[in-house]
Protein backbone atom coordinates (compact mmCIF):
# COMPACT_ATOMS: atom_id res chain seq x y z
CA UNK A 1 0.00 0.00 0.00
CA UNK A 2 1.48 3.31 -0.56
CA UNK A 3 1.86 6.19 1.69
CA UNK A 4 -1.41 8.21 0.18
CA UNK A 5 -3.55 5.14 0.37
CA UNK A 6 -2.66 5.27 4.16
CA UNK A 7 -3.30 8.98 4.45
CA UNK A 8 -6.59 9.83 6.51
CA UNK A 9 -8.90 12.45 4.17
CA UNK A 10 -9.40 14.76 7.39
CA UNK A 11 -8.37 15.45 10.64
CA UNK A 12 -9.91 17.17 13.45
CA UNK A 13 -7.94 18.41 16.23
CA UNK A 14 -9.25 19.81 19.66
CA UNK A 15 -7.98 21.78 22.15
CA UNK A 16 -9.46 21.74 25.73
CA UNK A 17 -8.21 22.98 28.68
CA UNK A 18 -10.15 21.27 31.98
CA UNK A 19 -11.06 22.49 34.86
CA UNK A 20 -8.52 22.94 37.90
CA UNK A 21 -9.02 19.52 39.20
CA UNK A 22 -10.85 17.49 36.82
CA UNK A 23 -7.98 15.91 34.78
CA UNK A 24 -8.19 12.71 35.10
CA UNK A 25 -12.17 12.70 35.14
CA UNK A 26 -11.84 14.52 31.44
CA UNK A 27 -9.76 11.37 30.28
CA UNK A 28 -12.27 9.09 31.35
CA UNK A 29 -14.77 10.56 29.95
CA UNK A 30 -12.95 11.02 26.70
CA UNK A 31 -12.16 7.24 26.25
CA UNK A 32 -15.53 6.42 26.87
CA UNK A 33 -16.97 8.93 24.45
CA UNK A 34 -13.83 7.72 22.17
CA UNK A 35 -15.01 4.17 22.21
CA UNK A 36 -18.10 4.81 20.88
CA UNK A 37 -16.99 7.05 18.14
CA UNK A 38 -14.59 4.66 17.13
CA UNK A 39 -17.57 3.08 15.49
CA UNK A 40 -18.97 5.64 13.88
CA UNK A 41 -18.65 5.46 10.28
CA UNK A 42 -15.87 6.95 8.50
CA UNK A 43 -13.84 7.69 11.97
CA UNK A 44 -10.51 5.88 11.50
CA UNK A 45 -8.47 6.85 14.32
CA UNK A 46 -8.61 9.32 17.73
CA UNK A 47 -5.75 10.73 20.13
CA UNK A 48 -5.30 11.94 23.36
CA UNK A 49 -2.18 14.12 24.15
CA UNK A 50 -2.00 15.91 27.30
CA UNK A 51 0.54 19.40 27.35
CA UNK A 52 3.62 18.96 28.99
CA UNK A 53 3.61 22.35 30.47
CA UNK A 54 -0.11 22.56 31.46
CA UNK A 55 -1.22 19.15 32.08
CA UNK A 56 -4.88 20.84 32.45
CA UNK A 57 -4.61 21.08 28.86
CA UNK A 58 -5.41 18.40 26.62
CA UNK A 59 -5.11 17.79 22.34
CA UNK A 60 -7.48 15.40 20.72
CA UNK A 61 -6.78 14.34 17.09
CA UNK A 62 -9.53 12.40 15.20
CA UNK A 63 -8.78 11.36 11.21
CA UNK A 64 -11.87 10.64 8.87
CA UNK A 65 -12.40 9.16 5.97
CA UNK A 66 -13.48 12.48 4.72
CA UNK A 67 -15.22 15.99 5.52
CA UNK A 68 -18.38 14.45 4.77
CA UNK A 69 -18.26 11.68 7.93
CA UNK A 70 -16.96 14.95 10.18
CA UNK A 71 -20.26 16.90 8.99
CA UNK A 72 -22.56 13.80 9.60
CA UNK A 73 -21.06 13.04 13.25
CA UNK A 74 -20.88 16.51 13.62
CA UNK A 75 -24.37 17.18 12.99
CA UNK A 76 -25.50 13.56 15.11
CA UNK A 77 -27.35 13.37 18.10
CA UNK A 78 -24.63 10.57 19.26
CA UNK A 79 -22.06 13.73 19.06
CA UNK A 80 -23.91 15.46 21.47
CA UNK A 81 -24.28 12.75 23.96
CA UNK A 82 -20.73 11.23 23.56
CA UNK A 83 -19.18 14.80 24.03
CA UNK A 84 -21.75 16.12 26.73
CA UNK A 85 -19.62 14.80 29.63
CA UNK A 86 -16.31 16.35 28.17
CA UNK A 87 -18.34 19.61 27.75
CA UNK A 88 -18.79 20.19 32.02
CA UNK A 89 -15.23 19.36 32.49
CA UNK A 90 -13.66 21.65 30.38
CA UNK A 91 -13.18 25.64 30.44
CA UNK A 92 -12.08 26.20 27.54
CA UNK A 93 -11.88 24.71 23.88
CA UNK A 94 -11.16 25.07 19.78
CA UNK A 95 -11.52 23.40 17.52
CA UNK A 96 -10.10 23.03 13.68
CA UNK A 97 -10.39 20.60 10.80
CA UNK A 98 -7.69 20.03 8.39
CA UNK A 99 -6.78 17.80 5.39
CA UNK A 100 -4.11 15.47 5.75
CA UNK A 101 -1.54 16.56 3.03
CA UNK A 102 0.93 14.34 3.65
CA UNK A 103 2.91 11.87 6.50
CA UNK A 104 6.31 10.64 6.85
CA UNK A 105 6.66 8.10 8.94
CA UNK A 106 10.45 8.37 11.41
CA UNK A 107 13.18 6.02 11.80
CA UNK A 108 11.77 4.89 14.83
CA UNK A 109 8.21 3.75 14.52
CA UNK A 110 6.43 2.83 10.99
CA UNK A 111 3.07 4.96 10.37
CA UNK A 112 0.42 2.67 11.42
CA UNK A 113 -2.38 1.70 8.66
CA UNK A 114 -6.04 2.41 9.60
CA UNK A 115 -8.31 -0.92 9.85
Amino acid sequence: MSAAEELPGVRTMLRMRTREGCEAAFEAAWRRAAAEIARVPGNLRQELVRDLEDPRTFLITSDWTDRAAVDAFGRSTARETLTEALRDLREDAGRNTYEVLAVVPGAGRPVETPA
